[in-house]
């Protein structure tokens, strides 16, 4: 990198339905001053979420990203110069930042900035003990809550939050089975994370697969995808039924809306409850779910899959493996490794 300049990535156009190189304008800036309440921050990795995609999407009335900005996302980071209160050069935090090199921070966002400690790799700081660790944490535990024997469905489940929650409730002592597309996904469910039962929704009927798998009916149902798969759980819920609504990857890039699902009034006929998680919400409790997942972690219980593409220059690629279902385990990008001393330009 030149010394002095700043890569970035601008969103160029709004997505339509598909997610292409072409909404995405490649540009080059002086590297940022902080303000006061600022931290100029190197960005060293990157964390791809579907539901970026909304903020894309969205005009600017409705809190879209302007066209011509800077992409905005989840980022693994080390400060280098700083003028914001708690945070000094050096220090990792994982934060809302850009698609770029260096970014000016004010510890707001999604989710505020936070700092982690350098044991923790940056790619951990995002996926397990991320915003996308906290979601299935918290989503399983808390919204879905398990109970040791029941039978949890989980969509999705070799995506970044899928494997975590999948493994979450395995843990818990659920019988677990995920559905998930193409054999490379559903062989590492079976192998690596120990799932009780995998389903291939490319080359299997779910509902059948489900009807065997789940032959009295689903207890809890992990969502991260909506559309059809919700509705082949909803239909086979059992009384006391749980759905855990965390995401709608089936309709994030589509042109229109999808229908709702048609299933959604055996809620009252089984007692059954649907509900929403998002993360923040917990935010008060992210180092509980933190110490959890890393004892689970460190014991080899817990199994963190992670789909790695290198290079700033490539950041639309890998977002785009989000949406043409590619990605195996949690979607990251690698920038740069952490520096002590750094300066800009190094």
């Amino acid at each position: 990198m030149p010394p002095g300049i700043n890569r970035r990535w601008l969103l160029a156009k709004r997505p339509e339905g598909t997610v292409e190189a072409a909404q995405f304008r490649w540009a080059e800036a002086p590297i940022p001053s902080p303000a006061p309440g600022q931290a100029l921050v190197r960005n060293l990795w990157l964390s791809f979420h579907p539901t970026a995609i909304l903020a894309m999407s969205a005009s600017e009335s409705d809190g879209g990203t302007p066209i011509g900005d800077v992409v905005m996302g989840e980022t693994a980071s080390q400060v280098v110069e700083s003028r914001l209160p708690g945070f000094e050069p050096g220090d990792l935090v994982e934060s809302f930042a850009g698609w770029e090199d260096y970014s000016t921070i004010d510890g707001q966002g999604f989710i505020p900035a936070r700092k982690f400690p350098p044991d923790i790799p940056p790619n951990l700081a995002l996926g397990v003990f991320g915003v996308t660790g906290m979601a299935a944490y918290f989503g399983v535990l808390e919204v879905g809550r398990p109970q040791p024997g029941e039978r949890v469905v989980v969509s999705a489940a070799a995506g970044g939050v899928g494997s975590i929650a999948a493994q979450v409730a395995k843990i818990r002592g659920a019988r677990v089975i995920g559905i998930a597309g193409g054999p490379e996904k559903c062989d590492w469910l079976r192998r690596e994370a120990g799932l009780d039962g995998v389903i291939d929704h490319r080359s299997e009927d779910v509902g059948r697969r489900l009807d065997e798998l789940c032959p009295q009916g689903i207890d809890v149902y992990f969502d991260n995808t909506g559309g059809p798969l919700l509705d082949d759980a909803l239909g086979r819920l059992r009384p006391s039924g749980r759905v855990v609504v965390c995401g709608g990857t089936s309709r994030y890039a589509a042109a229109k809306p999808p229908p709702g699902p048609a299933n959604y009034l055996n809620l009252a006929m089984v007692n059954g409850r649907m509900e929403g998680v998002l993360a923040r919400d917990y935010l008060p409790r992210f180092p509980e779910a933190v110490r959890a997942l890393r004892k689970w972690l460190d014991s080899g219980q817990l199994k963190s899959k992670e789909d790695t593409v290198v290079g700033l220059e490539n950041a639309p690629t890998a977002f785009a493996r989000l949406f043409t279902s590619a990605n195996v385990g949690k979607q990251l990008l690698k920038i740069a490794d952490p520096s002590l001393p750094f300066r800009p330009g190094a």
